[in-house]
């Protein structure tokens, strides 16, 4: 089963005694792998200006949701700020409607003030 791996994975992977241990530390091994790239995928997406700024906020709540499912939860209200504070220019108004607002925010309302901002810009 080794010999089928490249050896600079192999060598990345502990030595074990049976093949479901190694199997075990070859899913450790690409689930920090993936880990990785889940948080960099998070922080480096940014709005695009030519879809939708909803699809663009379910997109990172998903890539929230499956760094949850990795053991890396992101708050909820560390995702609405992260969200809004890459927002484009056009979107000022409504970042400053958020940054004045006393409660915190949560997904669901940030989806549903979005929607009903969007159609007045």
């Amino acid at each position: 089963m080794k010999n089928s791996i490249s050896p600079i994975i192999r060598g990345a992977i502990p030595d074990s005694k049976d093949a479901k241990t190694y199997l075990a530390s070859v899913e450790d091994q690409f689930k920090g792998t993936s880990k990785g790239h889940a948080i960099l995928k998070l922080v480096t997406t940014k709005y695009d200006g030519i879809s939708g700024i909803r699809e663009h906020i379910m997109m990172m709540n998903d890539m929230s949701r499956k760094l949850k499912g990795l053991d890396m939860e992101i708050s909820d209200c560390f995702l609405v700020h992260f969200i809004m504070t890459y927002l484009p220019k056009s979107f000022e108004a409504f970042k400053i409607s958020y940054n004045t607002q006393k409660d915190k925010w949560t997904m669901t309302r940030n989806l549903r003030d979005k929607r009903r901002s969007v159609a007045f810009i």
